[in-house]
């Protein structure tokens, strides 16, 4: 028959910190401690196994289960000589919850399981002590009834609250027996008037219904959500520990506290920690009393603050990491209650990890893995400090991490007038388009109520490195009135708000932000990281500011510089928008002459940035009617500032509407229909590439044609910048090395790759596009039920976000295997937005890309995350 059930004990365990997929990481630790020789309660493990069997079978539990559970009772009764029920003396025990990996949001502890009106009078009868038994039970009442009845704590709160006040005392410590024994009345009285049933008295029930209550929490709504935010599955199941009771509420000599082997806040090698005398495990954690620091133990208890210091640096020493453990001292003995890894912040994870490599504990491929890529958003991003209450609003899609706080406007003109002044705001849009990049630039964050993970907002949010929430679709935003509505909250424009770009929470008011630091240790760390990848690292940069944050970060070069955000400065657009109404090739010849030197100087500020390093720069992509206005009130400025007939110019705009424009005339279907501007751009490139390399600099341009689908696009185009370049090099007398490739965005491009590779020298996957085309997905429009998707497991992540691996990323596979079966040595790499997402990258890295290209500060997150590549494919 299976076993489910697992004893720790009197110096041995069945179990160790190996078996934390069946006993759960706290299960497994209590194990370990056990055989390690530490002081640790007695008790019992139920496996994740049996979990896993509730869930399958209708909520029963597998055969045998009871009478393991009844068995390893009585063991622990024989050991502590104590009896589950028994009047005379009472066995009691806490039930705790513990998944194999930490989890908040899982089932709260119980204390004092097994009491009632009989076992407290044996509690009594065995601690002398009164007024200690009914505190306990009483605790007990409360914890089981918020925990497993659904009776609310607050009205538990209310009751200890009239009773201090009428005896006019301000601790629960000074209460006094008579008191705490009205209590249990009044609790069981709270209990029987809002479940309609008596509160359970017999121990063994008590002890199934919190079994029950344990297994019933891995899929309560707090861990579900834990879950997808952290991409842990949903079938691991929970272990349930049942250990015996030791009391911290006995008296002065008893206590209670949680201390960490290093601060988990900057990762300094110093003690850290609180504790109560005379108190039981959650008023550590509940505020109702100030918790001393643990150094203030060695004046309390010096002999158990020794002992604590002995046991600390023993179990640091053996798990080679920092340990956040729980522990208890009754009358004067102590015990461990827990030990685990230590929650920390980013900063003292990359402190702990060079540290710990330093003083010989582990090694510089451990000290790597130690650190998710991700945790690095919080070193390059200003933080909502963890202790500040919040006012949540509402919730959309975090787009760009970090926090923002400042004064709504709803507009970009508005924006970069109040930002220009040194004011803080955050521009708030139904949705962001080119035109609002000058107010993005100025704002502190941006919010949007429609949108994906790859919407324009969300695009040109990460690259600036600007917080940024998309998709908040309860957000109703009236313009015109100057305000917007959600949830019931009207926020009007200059009132204050938070953004939480790392959760996608939007809070009324301003929350204090932590800056970000980076320290010498993440120099070295990443420096290791850097030693072992095999992928180079690019960012996607449009601006010579762009280059140089992302050149300061590591980037080895740009995968992508976007030609169409340059032309929306101010003194550019109207110059555009002549091209785009010209009616024929020779007045937008002219418009396209006054455009050249603008974009030969933003090539070469970017060229100088990133002298010796490849530049990849993408002629023009989005289709001509997004640099045009949609409003009749807008049509009509323009026309003024063009001097142009109010009708002529409606007739243009409607004649370039399109029903589905994100596969309509765009990219290289743009320089097929009109070549001069194709033309123009490289000439740009090549004039600004040969005048740098005349100054002695070394510049190696990369001409990338997008949205190709057929290699005749591909030909055609590529003759053409191949004409422009050859005679702009003649023109100057100067030989450059460059390259001609194309975007893999179409997926008829990635199977046909071996055709495209003969014309292409490299491929860059444009994965928000090839995502987009694969699933059909409008990714401006997706937030609208990707939300719903993800919640009901139809998928496990938004493949936006992360490369959807089984679908594109079969495409990419096929597009690389057939590009190189023509071309072996053709250059491959990615541009999307998935270049900078950790299991992305390491896709690449799997597939053999060369390199990855990401927004700049996302650049040191692809930089560990290829690293991990390495190591785990090592592993």
């Amino acid at each position: 028959m299976a076993k489910y059930v697992y004893f720790f004990g009197d110096g041995k365990a069945e179990g160790s910190a190996q078996m934390k997929s069946l006993l759960g990481g706290k299960g497994a630790n209590l194990a370990e401690m056990t055989n390690l020789g530490i002081p640790v309660p007695p008790g019992f493990t139920i496996s994740t196994e049996a979990c896993i069997h509730f869930y399958k079978n209708n909520e029963q539990y597998p055969e045998g289960l009871i009478e393991e559970i009844e068995s390893n009772l009585k063991r622990l009764e024989g050991l502590l000589k104590k009896g589950f029920g028994d009047g005379n003396n009472p066995l009691l025990v806490s039930v705790r919850s513990g998944a194999a990996v930490s989890m908040p949001g899982m089932m709260d502890t119980i204390l004092n399981l097994g009491l009632n009106e009989n076992t407290v009078k044996g509690l009594i009868n065995k601690s002398k002590n009164e007024r200690f038994a009914y505190d306990s039970y009483r605790r007990f009442i409360q914890m089981f009834s918020d925990v497993v009845l659904g009776v609310e704590h607050e009205f538990f709160e209310k009751l200890i609250e009239g009773n201090k006040k009428s005896l006019k005392v301000k601790l629960d410590t000074e209460l006094n027996k008579e008191a705490l024994k009205e209590l249990v009345i009044s609790y069981k009285k709270l209990v029987k008037e809002k479940k309609g049933f008596d509160f359970p008295d017999d121990p063994r029930k008590q002890l199934k219904m919190a079994i029950n209550s344990v297994f019933e929490s891995w899929n309560n709504q707090r861990a579900i959500t834990y879950r997808n935010l952290h991409n842990m599955p949903h079938d691991l199941g929970t272990a349930v520990n049942v250990q015996a009771m030791v009391f911290g509420n006995m008296g002065n000599t008893s206590g209670t506290g949680v201390c960490f082997t290093r601060d988990p806040a900057t990762g300094e090698n110093k003690f850290y920690g609180e504790y109560l005398m005379n108190a039981q495990g959650e008023d550590v954690v509940a505020g109702i009393r100030t918790p001393q620091t643990i150094e203030h133990l060695k004046l309390d208890m010096p002999d158990n603050y020794g002992e604590l210091v002995k046991i600390y640096q023993k179990l640091e020493k053996h798990y080679k990491d920092m340990q956040d453990l729980e522990f208890t001292i009754e009358e004067g003995k102590l015990y461990l209650l827990q030990t685990r890894t230590g929650a920390r912040t980013a900063m003292a994870a990359v402190k702990i990890a060079v540290d710990m490599v330093n003083e010989g504990l582990i090694d510089k491929n451990t000290a790597l893995l130690r650190i998710k890529p991700e945790q690095l958003d919080q070193l390059l991003h200003p933080t909502i400090d963890p202790k500040e209450k919040l006012n949540v609003i509402a919730k959309g899609l975090p787009a760009s991490p970090g926090a923002a706080v400042g004064k709504v406007v709803f507009n970009s003109q508005k924006a970069i007038e109040v930002g220009q002044k040194g004011g803080k705001v955050i521009l708030v849009r139904r949705e962001t388009s080119p035109e609002d990049v000058g107010g993005m630039a100025e704002s502190q964050g941006i919010l949007t109520a429609t949108g994906g993970m790859t919407s324009h907002a969300a695009v040109v949010g990460r690259g600036m490195g600007k917080c940024c929430v998309v998709g908040c679709n309860d957000l109703a935003i009236r313009e015109g009135e100057g305000l917007f509505s959600v949830n019931g909250v009207i926020v009007k424009e200059n009132d204050v708000i938070t953004l939480n770009g790392t959760t996608g929470e939007v809070i009324l008011g301003a929350a204090t932000l932590i800056e970000p630091q980076l320290t010498g240790e993440f120099k070295v760390l990443i420096g290791w990281a850097d030693s072992i990848r095999r992928l180079a690292i690019r960012t996607n940069a449009d601006t010579p500011y762009d280059a140089k944050v992302a050149r300061d970060f590591g980037a080895e070069g740009i995968g992508l510089c976007r030609t169409e955000h340059m032309f929306f400065g101010a003194d550019r657009i109207p110059i555009v928008r002549r091209m785009i109404v010209a009616d024929n090739k020779e007045d937008r010849q002219k418009e396209l002459d006054k455009l050249l030197p603008m974009q030969k100087s933003d090539f070469k500020g970017i060229f100088k940035v990133m002298e010796n390093l490849p530049v990849t720069i993408r002629l023009l992509d989005p289709p001509l009617h997004e640099f045009l206005p949609n409003t009749d009130e807008e049509i009509k400025k323009m026309a003024k500032d063009l001097s142009v007939d109010v009708r002529v110019l409606k007739d243009k705009v409607n004649s370039l509407h399109e029903f589905n424009p994100m596969l309509g005339h765009r990219g290289c279907r743009l320089g097929i229909t009109y070549p001069e501007i194709y033309e123009m751009q490289v000439q740009a490139i090549f004039e600004a590439a040969c005048e740098l390399a005349k100054e002695g600099q070394y510049i190696i341009p990369e001409v990338m044609i997008p949205l190709v689908g057929h290699i005749n696009e591909l030909k055609f185009t590529k003759d053409s910048v191949i004409k422009v370049a050859e005679r702009t090099m003649s023109k100057y007398g100067v030989k450059l090395e460059y390259m001609i490739g194309t975007m893999i965005e179409v997926p008829r491009a990635a199977i046909t790759a071996d055709e495209i590779a003969k014309e292409a020298e490299f491929f860059s996957f444009g994965t928000n596009d090839l995502t987009q085309m694969t699933f059909g997905f409008s990714r401006d429009d997706a937030g609208k039920f990707l939300p719903f998707y993800i919640a009901n497991g139809i998928l496990e992540r938004d493949p936006f976000v992360a490369i959807d691996q089984a679908g594109v990323g079969q495409l990419i596979k096929i597009a690389v295997q057939k590009g190189r079966s023509v071309r072996p040595k053709l250059k491959v790499g990615i541009c999307g937005e998935h270049g900078g997402e950790p299991q992305s990258v390491e896709f690449c890295h799997k597939v053999g890309l060369d390199y990855v290209s990401c927004s700049p500060f996302r650049v040191p997150i692809a930089r560990l995350a290829a690293s991990h590549a390495v190591l785990k494919e090592k592993a």
